[in-house]
């Protein structure tokens, strides 16, 4: 890469465009692609002397803001080119980020057809499968044979995104079965399309989230999907490329949901300063509130810290033991549930597990708190003629929180699922914060209950 930025420099300083072009036309899209990234300044510069199908091609795989920020300094001629020859797919993928006076711009350079086309797509809900799906596909009647087929992919199959896949429509366009081609290639020329057909159809509804269509083709190994609205009449299809980019898109929001602020929605090295501190100081603000809740309840417990100061060392170690433990369930169990593993109606199989294990993990650390305990005490007598009773309150303590931390971080993405919100946003820090506070309660409760001469 460094030696590719060395010679387009070379070109830039030399003034010398068509053999940057020829330069350019002669790489990889992906190498155009990290030469932009290289590159900003001069972004535009390339997308503009590329041939009109390369620059299709390297501006379909930028990122938005880049797209963006190139788009407004191309050329009119340009412009026109790459919207009208961006598959439909991306060209709505584009559209819907930017703001309505862009579209309205930008969509006035389509040809009627393409901005009625445009114009439908937009109409599904944002994080629809409607969105994704592109009206350029082969479809066939069972009526036809497979002569017929091959001439029709002939005469129509350059316009579409994929011939993999061959859609066999009925009366009216109601989708009746999907034909990979080379079950259409491998049979004589007079087979009819009805004697192919096997009644396994998957589908996609214009109306799913995009989510599920990850699960679709994650689970049925395809290539493309069709997808049909309300009366099965086949609108388009979603290809594999689209939802990769999808499932990065989720995948990346879903991190950074988990790690206790909102989704960035753009590289973070593009995202503006301020922009930035907004998505993270509304979790930092309800973290810290819940965080207060800590203080409360150990002024509640005063009276028992006075009277033993002791217990006040193991505070650190047990409400970071539970929330430790609150953090790896929820963690765990928001990706089961965003790979198709667990659904809410599994909860009390996950309930029953987590459970088992936060019993065996508390009783795992408690034992070790134990002896720690009790090693200390063999070399001072930092905790007093009553050591083994403070090591029995921190051991069963440590379990307790711990057991309550696993349940608190699996149930929770459940029951926000439950409730209509996003999972992930149970993420981390909350759990680890809900623990804090409960687990402290936890902790003092059972030391007032064991340890003989205190009260709260």
């Amino acid at each position: 890469m460094e030696e590719m930025v060395e010679q387009v420099e070379l070109l830039l300083k030399q003034e010398d465009t068509t053999q940057l072009q020829e330069y350019l036309n002669n790489l990889n899209i992906s190498d155009v692609e990290e030469l932009i990234d290289e590159l900003p300044e001069h972004g535009p510069k390339f997308i503009e002397i590329l041939s009109i199908n390369r620059a299709v091609n390297v501006f379909r795989i930028l990122d938005f803001p880049t797209q963006e920020r190139i788009i407004k300094k191309l050329s009119g001629k340009k412009v026109s080119e790459i919207i009208n020859e961006l598959p439909p797919d991306d060209r709505t993928a584009f559209f819907s980020e930017l703001h309505g006076d862009a579209v309205t711009k930008l969509i006035l350079h389509l040809s009627p057809a393409d901005r009625k086309e445009a114009l439908s797509l937009l109409g599904y809900k944002e994080d629809s499968v409607g969105r994704l799906m592109t009206p350029d596909y082969i479809a066939v009647k069972k009526s036809w044979d497979v002569n017929r087929v091959l001439a029709h992919i002939r005469r129509y199959g350059k316009n579409s995104e994929t011939i993999d896949v061959i859609y066999v429509i009925g009366e009216n366009g109601i989708l009746l079965d999907d034909i990979r081609i080379r079950e259409i290639l491998l049979v004589a020329p007079e087979t009819k399309i009805s004697d192919l057909m096997d009644g396994r159809l998957i589908a996609l509804s214009a109306n799913d989230p995009q989510e599920d269509a990850i699960n679709v083709f994650r689970m049925n190994n395809r290539t493309a999907l069709p997808v049909t609205d309300a009366d099965n009449i086949l609108l388009g299809i979603v290809t594999v490329d689209d939802i990769l980019w999808i499932a990065n898109e989720e995948y990346t929001e879903d991190i950074q949901k988990i790690g206790g602020t909102e989704a960035l929605d753009e590289p973070y090295l593009d995202i503006n300063i301020f922009r930035l501190v907004k998505k993270r100081v509304s979790w930092l603000i309800v973290l810290f509130l819940g965080e207060m809740f800590t203080a409360t309840a150990m002024g509640h417990f005063e009276n028992a810290i006075a009277q033993k100061v002791v217990l006040a060392l193991f505070v650190p170690l047990i409400i970071s033991s539970g929330g430790n433990s609150g953090s790896q369930a929820s963690t765990l169990i928001i990706q089961a549930m965003a790979l198709g593993e667990v659904t809410i109606s599994d909860w009390w199989r996950v309930m029953r597990r987590e459970i088992i294990s936060g019993l065996l993990l508390g009783t795992t650390l408690g034992v070790i708190g134990f002896m720690r305990i009790y090693v200390w005490t063999l070399f001072s007598n930092i905790y007093g003629a009553d050591w083994m009773i403070v090591g029995f309150v921190v051991g069963i303590a440590l379990v307790g929180v711990v057991l309550w931390g696993s349940l608190a971080g699996s149930m929770l993405p459940l029951i926000l699922k439950k409730l209509g919100a996003d999972p992930a946003t149970s993420s981390a820090p909350f759990v680890a914060t809900l623990v804090d506070v409960t687990g402290l309660i936890i902790y003092f409760t059972i030391a007032v209950l064991f340890m003989p001469g205190i009260n709260h």
